[in-house]
């Protein structure tokens, strides 16, 4: 039931009546459902003021910093919490007690090999394809290889082509990583925990297999706990919008990939480092400083704000404090990150940048930990690909579990009006 109605007057005596929603958290919500069967759509570029669904998964405060999934503050989830947990949060609504977290992690962690016939396929790509573009096409063709649980309006299929989805995600972007640099791919090992057997995939080889450092562990771990989810960005959205079609899973989290591949979504910690080789030595940071509050010169600090937080980025406090335990960890003196350092530095301390809360995000400190580690840029998107597929695969399941329709959004047509046909020889 609406909580209340909102009047749409259009013209001279026409008034149109719409139920207001309110959510449990958030704005309210006009329906506008019925404007259409008045002969009138809404217009909204870029889905700004839209709701296209409800749901029940995550929910973001932009102007008080706050990101909540299944009501759980995000700095909590990564504090005390771990990746798988938080999967099984999203997934299912409420944290899992001991037998289900057990029994969930086991699911998950006795599934992460592929087919062997996936290796044939990685050989049709290029030595140097981008990481994306392998990820993308290998996660496209899953279907061709696990088609025995692909009945949507089935529960048992969707849940299994979740697990799988999450469980085989590490593996395929270690492979990715392995193929572009001529190593032998690793094959998992299952008793390791999610981000530990992901980074033996990426950094051990048949002939040198050593331990992970606990830090590097946690570090990855958080990296993916605070980009499990992010409400309905573009990505998830067009997850939502290809699985309204009924398109099957795999297909469903390809599109996924590859709308988190474009540089203004998933590429962000990419191009704080792209920026950071722009702006060259430490010498040269006031001088882009300057450069950046100059509102006549086209060049952007990036990783510093963000699109949806307007105070801060809740997820940036927590990668602040794994960056700075990595680098510690690791003792490297890198001329790029020691440039990072003295950016946040003065960024930090400066009026502007204060007065604008224009705070380091979250982008900005995980670019620095991948880079790091020894990842290379290429792989900073796979990685978001890979953290971000239980959130993908959270929502496409919440859609499929309640009534839903293919969408199909409006236009404003602007074009030309009805034509008559010329005959090419009279034009």
């Amino acid at each position: 039931m609406a909580d209340k109605k909102a009047q749409l007057t259009v013209g001279e005596g026409n008034t149109l009546e719409l139920p207001i929603y309110s959510g449990t958290l958030g704005h309210d919500v006009i329906d506008v459902r019925t404007l259409i069967a008045n002969g009138y759509i809404t217009y909204d570029p870029g889905f700004m003021s839209t709701a296209s669904c409800e749901s029940k998964i995550t929910f973001i405060d932009g102007d008080k910093g706050v990101l909540l999934h299944r009501g759980y503050p995000i700095e909590e989830l990564a504090y005390k919490s771990d990746y798988l947990e938080t999967c099984y949060l999203l997934m299912h609504g409420e944290l899992p007690n001991k037998e289900q977290k057990a029994e969930f992690s086991q699911s998950i962690m006795t599934h992460t090999m592929v087919n062997e016939q996936l290796k044939s396929f990685l050989n049709g790509f290029r030595r140097d394809a981008h990481p994306m573009a392998v990820m993308c096409g290998i996660v496209g063709a899953l279907s061709a290889f696990y088609h025995d649980s692909l009945d949507n309006d089935n529960p048992r299929h969707r849940e299994i082509s979740a697990h799988r989805l999450i469980s085989k995600m590490p593996t395929i972007a270690a492979m990715a990583y392995k193929y572009s640099v001529g190593q032998p791919i690793m094959y998992p090992r299952n008793e390791l925990g999610y981000a530990e057997n992901f980074l033996h995939m990426m950094f051990n080889t048949p002939a040198d297999i050593k331990p992970i450092s606990p830090v590097l562990t946690r570090a990855m771990e958080r990296i993916l706990i605070l980009h499990a989810d992010h409400e309905q960005n573009a990505s998830t959205s067009t997850v939502r919008l290809v699985g309204s079609t009924g398109a099957n899973p795999f297909a469903c989290i390809a599109a996924g990939i590859a709308a988190l591949w474009g540089p203004a979504h998933g590429g962000a910690n990419e191009a704080v480092l792209l920026m950071l080789d722009e702006i060259g030595d430490v010498s040269n940071v006031q001088k882009f400083i300057d450069k950046a509050k100059d509102k006549n010169d086209p060049f952007k600090l990036m990783g510093f704000g963000h699109r949806v937080y307007k105070n801060f980025d809740p997820r940036a406090k927590v990668m602040k404090e794994s960056c700075d335990e990595v680098l510690s960890e690791l003792g490297i003196h890198d001329p790029q990150l020691e440039l990072a350092m003295k950016l946040e530095e003065i960024a930090l301390n400066d009026p502007y940048f204060k007065e604008r809360n224009l705070y380091p995000n979250v982008d900005f400190y995980s670019g620095i930990i991948l880079k790091a580690m020894g990842i290379p840029t290429s792989m900073f998107t796979v990685i978001f690909a890979m953290s971000r597929t239980v959130g993908w695969i959270s929502h496409w399941m919440e859609m499929l579990s309640e009534p839903h329709k293919i969408n199909r959004p409006r236009q404003l047509y602007t074009g030309s009006d009805v034509r008559e046909y010329v005959p090419v020889d009279k034009r």
